[in-house]
């Protein structure tokens, strides 16, 4: 029998920058530098998260408030041993009710348009597609963003 394994989500901590910046060297092509993440979590401390397993973090989100009542993904990851075990899941599930607790109406998030394992995962969650961003990304691809109503 396989133990069920405990994923926690909690707030970030100043030192779990380095295993975040890990992750996103790990999962994305144009990572956010150490410095940039740094920015986020000192300008938005209550809109980043962690997801610890097997006493490491494994995942992370970055949310915040944009343009009045808007709620914004910023970047959302999961250490890749760890992905497709819900962890993305359950901090997108948190970060949303913490956007909804802080008067969020809608939630957007941009990601690339050759990225359709990431779509699904959102449509999956409730999002759905609006538009192309031409030209978003530094490599020059397009993003598709996503939105998400919130329930008043």
């Amino acid at each position: 029998m396989v133990a069920q394994q405990l994923v926690r989500i909690r707030d970030v901590r100043p030192k779990d920058m380095q295993a975040i910046l890990s992750i996103e060297y790990k999962c994305f092509k144009d990572p956010y530098p150490l410095s940039l993440l740094n920015h986020l979590y000192a300008t938005h401390p209550d809109g980043f998260l962690v997801a610890e397993a097997d006493g490491k973090i494994v995942g992370y989100v970055i949310g915040v408030i944009r343009w009045g009542a808007t709620g914004h993904i910023l970047a959302i990851a999961t250490d890749p041993p760890y992905q497709r075990r819900n962890i993305g899941s359950a901090l997108m599930e948190h970060i949303i009710s913490r956007l909804r607790a802080n008067g969020a109406k809608l939630v957007r998030l941009e990601v690339r348009k050759s990225n359709a394992e990431a779509q699904q995962f959102y449509l999956k969650l409730g999002f759905r597609e609006r538009e192309e961003i031409p030209y978003y990304y530094e490599d020059g691809e397009a993003a598709v963003t996503m939105d998400y109503k919130l329930e008043v």
